[in-house]
């Protein structure tokens, strides 16, 4: 066990931010939300897989919606917590541990500031090992756990019980209560034992952000390249280096879609990337080839700075560095490609196995 507090918060939202894939909302509001709580309650306890009881009660928070309208209409604060007691109530008994459903952006700092106002541990790791769009798209479903009962709040006082005949069924309810709820909510769901960690959840995640974010943060001071450090951490590959020339995006349906061209500079001087999203970066394409698709990550950052650039954060005229890294090999089997390949998102194209160049 160790801890989560002021000194290391900033190191794992920045890791966060980049494991988000663009995705998973700003890490900076998250951040804001996660610092006060722990000022207020406290330091947060991270424990490993092993560290769980087999017969613990583990409840995944996140918040829920459009990255955009995050934006724009910040979190009060507390709405994970309301979700939660909303979920114990439902169940009949109380969580003994809070977990990440995803290491991504804003979503992997409302766990922590659930964790600190709960007063309970934070399980190191989560469902997805970088950030999703859709609520059935977790590790977890691939073992037969289902993410319902769900609990969703917001930001006035109101809570909903989701329990539904598949988890495919639980995002479409889900979404069009978050819609109806304007595009930004809170949920707890995925109610996992201590025994079904291991197999559910990738290890280890919340460390690796702090990581990343560290490697980052080191190499600015040293001055040397935050992006090569972030690929290196990463085992990733380089895809561009260039400028933001081009940005489509609108918010639909409870999510931000679009996509966006980048035009390289430099070493990539006459080349042009295109991605595509949905909250998350999911297809690249360059010079016309399929590059990288997910569930892959496809990971946006500042050129000079390291640090990420979240699908609503992407703007003409950004110099931004764009790599590619291997997601959890869970998500390459039949059952994880039907949940999150690109086909699934719509896109002609088949998974494009990494490739380290």
């Amino acid at each position: 066990m160790r801890e989560i507090n002021l000194d290391n918060l900033d190191d794992i939202a920045r890791g966060a931010g980049i494991l988000g894939t663009g995705g998973g909302g700003d890490p900076y509001i998250g951040k804001l939300l996660a610092r006060e709580a722990i000022r207020k309650y406290g330091p947060v306890r991270l424990v490993a897989f092993d560290e769980v009881p087999d017969d613990a009660t583990v409840v995944p928070v996140s918040g829920m919606g459009a990255p955009t309208v995050l934006l724009e209409r910040v979190p009060a604060g507390g709405e994970e917590v309301a979700a939660l007691r909303a979920l114990e109530k439902h169940i009949g008994r109380a969580a003994t541990h809070i977990a990440p459903i995803e290491v991504g952006g804003v979503n992997s700092m409302l766990p922590i500031a659930c964790a600190a106002e709960a007063g309970l541990p934070l399980v190191d790791g989560d469902a997805m090992g970088r950030a999703f769009p859709e609520a059935q798209m977790v590790l977890p479903g691939l073992i037969g756990v289902a993410n319902t009962p769900m609990a969703l709040a917001d930001d006035k006082g109101n809570s909903i019980i989701v329990d539904a005949v598949s988890n495919h069924a639980a995002e479409r309810i889900a979404r069009a209560v978050c819609v109806e709820l304007g595009c930004q909510i809170s949920s707890a769901d995925t109610v996992m034992r201590g025994d079904q960690l291991t197999d559910g959840l990738v290890p280890a995640t919340l460390t690796l952000a702090e990581r990343l974010g560290a490697a980052v943060r080191e190499a600015r001071a040293e001055h040397t390249d935050p992006v090569l450090a972030a690929r290196t951490m990463l085992s990733g590959t380089h895809l561009l280096t260039g400028k933001v020339i081009d940005v489509s995006r609108r918010t639909e349906g409870g999510f931000a879609r679009g996509n966006a061209r980048i035009e390289g500079i430099g070493d990539d001087a006459g080349r042009v990337l295109e991605l595509g999203f949905q909250n998350e970066h999911l297809l690249a394409t360059r010079d016309g080839e399929t590059v990288a698709t997910t569930p892959d990550l496809i990971c946006v950052l500042d050129t000079d700075t390291g640090d990420p650039v979240t699908t609503e954060g992407l703007r003409y005229g950004l110099r931004v560095s764009v790599l590619a890294a291997p997601c959890d090999p869970r998500w390459t089997t039949p059952g994880g490609l039907a949940l999150a390949g690109p086909r699934y998102f719509g896109y002609d194209v088949d998974y494009l196995p990494f490739r380290e160049s």
